[in-house]
């Protein structure tokens, strides 16, 4: 009985889903066949390609599912708004909004935006497409819910190969980090309920991207390489020199949340810098930090971060956030091996999003049935302060970098 009420459960969801987008396809035989292409990508097909989505669903040729995805007429940025109301809906609010970006490995020159780039989905230089997403995760789960596909220079210069690959004639070069920065207005914009964003260092380093969530009082733990300069009152350094000052007792042993193998342990050291004076409210309402990941098996080591944080937040919230940017990870492991995110044969540039944005909604709905499932469950003594000269200063229950000489009568902006 258990298993049966468990199948009525799983259908009854999926046909929520269904009910949900069904607008977005005008017609009725649109509908049948996004039903069909949707529930193939959620069955165990071994690879989820036309001919054997057309097999599994009864269709005498893939005919009809390559329809959906390149000639009918439905819109792809409607269904993705669907299926991040519903992510939004079935998560919660208060979660982590992660950007990150995964390759699609590809043969030819011809499938839209592919090139010789690096990828971390290979972790080397290969012929791909590369797809910038974001993900929402509480601690119900995870589940993509935005995407844009990058469109290197070699096909944003050569107009008559764009139009080739049904390319919009409006569509121009755009960086990773300028379509990151759209998805997150966009998410923002919509209402997604994210109290937070992280990003890998790719994104975090953007001054842009992280002066955009500061407007929006969105509050930020984002990596940064080694070398990123940090300006600000206090003086002026690099991430990992500023790092190597710290005392040993600013260090902290922090589980930055849940992996394979239970918490994942680090040591971590974060400081508060001084407020802008020209970008930030007296008293401020958020304060910027940098922070510090040291591996426990190998010190030499270390990740490095800055945040924009509400105030009265604690170390142990900032390293949280921080471990969450993993979870898009999980997000695109699961798409790809449950949902045939990366088995797409679609070579125009319509047809990428159309496939991505259904198998997107493959993967919320398994996101969703997992948070039902398991109801939401998933998911430093006080020391002599250091030396004057050094910029870290104790200050109650955390540290902060003060100024090395008296405070100047205006500030410089700050741009780490």
């Amino acid at each position: 009985m258990e298993v049966i009420a468990e199948v009525d459960q799983w259908q009854s969801e999926l046909e929520s889903v269904f009910a949900r987008v069904a607008d977005r396809f005008a017609r009725a035989d649109l509908r049948r066949r996004m039903r069909d292409y949707v529930r193939g990508l959620l069955a165990p097909i071994e690879r989820k390609n036309g001919w054997q989505l057309a097999e599994w669903a009864g269709h005498r040729d893939p005919a009809g599912l390559q329809h959906l995805l390149n000639g009918a007429r439905w819109d792809a940025d409607a269904v993705r708004d669907d299926v991040r109301d519903y992510v939004a809906e079935r998560l919660g609010p208060g979660g982590v909004l992660i950007i990150d970006d995964t390759g699609f490995i590809k043969k030819g020159t011809t499938s839209a935006g592919v090139g010789r780039q690096y990828t971390g989905t290979s972790g080397k230089i290969d012929n791909c497409q590369i797809g910038v997403f974001a993900a929402y995760a509480t601690g119900s789960g995870r589940a993509l819910v935005d995407r844009e596909l990058y469109l290197p220079k070699s096909w944003t210069s050569d107009r008559d190969r764009c139009r080739a690959a049904k390319i919009p004639d409006e569509r121009e070069f755009a960086t990773k980090g300028e379509l990151a920065r759209d998805i997150v207005r966009r998410c923002l914009a919509a209402g997604l309920p994210a109290a937070w964003v992280t990003a890998d260092e790719a994104y975090g380093q953007d001054w842009h991207f992280r002066r955009l969530l500061e407007q929006r009082g969105v509050g930020y733990v984002v990596a940064v390489p080694k070398s990123q300069q940090i300006k600000s009152l206090a003086g002026m350094w690099r991430i990992d020199q500023l790092i190597e000052e710290a005392p040993s007792d600013a260090w902290q042993r922090l589980s930055c949340g849940n992996g394979a193998k239970g918490p994942r342990v680090y040591d971590w050291a974060a400081a508060k810098l001084p407020a802008n004076l020209v970008f930030d409210p007296d008293p401020p309402t958020h304060h910027r930090w940098v922070m510090a990941r040291r591996s426990l098996s190998d010190p030499g080591e270390t990740a490095y971060y800055l945040a924009y944080v509400p105030v009265g937040i604690e170390i142990a919230d900032l390293a949280r956030i921080a471990g969450s940017r993993w979870a898009i990870e999980e997000c695109f492991q699961a798409a790809k091996n449950e949902c045939g995110l990366d088995e797409y044969e679609v070579r125009r540039y319509t047809g990428w999003y159309r496939h991505i944005t259904l198998a997107m909604l493959a993967h919320a709905f398994l996101a969703a049935l997992a948070a039902q499932a398991d109801g939401g469950a998933r998911g430093a003594a006080e020391t002599d302060q250091p030396s004057p000269r050094s910029p870290w200063q104790k200050s109650g229950a955390c540290w902060t970098l003060s100024c090395r000489t008296p405070g100047p009568t205006r500030t410089d902006v700050f741009m780490p």
